[in-house]
């Protein structure tokens, strides 16, 4: 019977064969290393690799000092927390005060003085719209905010270390403004015209303002967002304004304007009224940033 050998016996006779018959080649001198100095200079295509020592070294990029965290309304819990509250008020109220939103540009552009009982607010009507003024009044705080932070640098670390506070004031500035708005043009409504031409020109208000929230929420998400293009943004927003107030100011003209002679009264109006206040807004915006900012 054929006898098997074990696979170790095969190998170690190799192995002593072949230093039977070259005796040099010993395991030690067969597992030598052979790059004690360094690898020899190798050429590779068209380029050559030489000494490590005679590559090119990468220097380190310049550093500066660590900036510290710039916080924003969008990364303050409790203003987040208002605006979605803006938001959920409004969301709530759509349900039984949608045809308010369906009829805004009826209340915006239409001179009608035929009275018509189904044309007064129901109180449902009254629910979302007082949700949308709010929102706008919302809206219009945090773009206060972001205004100042940009066009006054040096309110900007007041304006980061209490984000709340500085947003609670320009939101309460903005709802102030309205107020003050509004009772302004109810004055003149009553004094200058009749009943029904008040309710039209006060309805123009109430709409324009509820639809210039809608139109501005956008713009303040991408300048939250983006914060690169504050002035472009910002500038947008501003645009809007203007254009909500245009729309306004052609809704009073065309129930007001009667004669020629009123166009004269109708230039002290917007003397007075639409651009006397904003100066004055803008006055107390920075009073009160400076007040917060001690």
């Amino acid at each position: 019977m054929p006898v098997h050998s074990h696979p170790a016996d095969t190998v170690q006779g190799a192995v002593q064969q072949q230093a039977l018959r070259h005796p040099a080649d010993t395991v030690e001198a067969y597992y030598a290393p052979q790059y004690l100095d360094g690898f020899p200079t190798v050429e590779a295509g068209d380029s050559v690799l030489g000494d490590i020592n005679t590559l090119p070294v990468m220097e380190l990029p310049e550093t500066g000092q660590a900036q510290p965290f710039a916080r924003s309304p969008l990364h303050d819990t409790p203003s987040m927390a208002l605006l979605l509250a803006g938001l959920l008020a409004v969301a709530l109220s759509y349900h039984t005060g949608y045809k308010y939103i369906e009829n805004f540009f009826h209340y915006m552009f239409s001179t009608r003085r035929r009275e018509n009982l189904f044309e007064d607010h129901t109180v449902n009507e009254t629910s979302i719209l007082a949700a949308l003024i709010a929102n706008t009044c919302i809206v219009e705080g945090f773009l206060i905010y972001l205004a100042v932070q940009l066009l006054l640098p040096s309110l900007s670390q007041s304006l980061q270390s209490s984000v709340f506070p500085h947003i609670t004031a320009y939101c309460g500035l903005a709802l102030g403004f309205y107020i003050v708005q509004w009772l302004m043009y109810k004055l003149l409504g009553y004094t200058f015209s009749d009943r029904v031409g008040s309710k039209l020109w006060i309805d123009g208000f109430k709409s324009t303002q509820a639809f210039l929230g809608l139109t501005l929420l956008p713009v303040l998400f991408l300048l939250m967002l983006y914060p690169v293009h504050g002035k472009l943004l910002l500038g947008i927003a501003a645009v809007l304004y203007l254009v909500a107030r245009l729309i306004f100011v052609y809704k009073g003209f065309r129930i007001f304007y009667s004669n020629l002679s009123s166009i004269i009264y109708f230039i002290l109006y917007l003397c007075a009224v639409e651009i006397v206040p904003l100066v004055i807004m803008a006055s107390v915006t920075y009073w009160i940033s400076g007040i917060l900012h001690t």
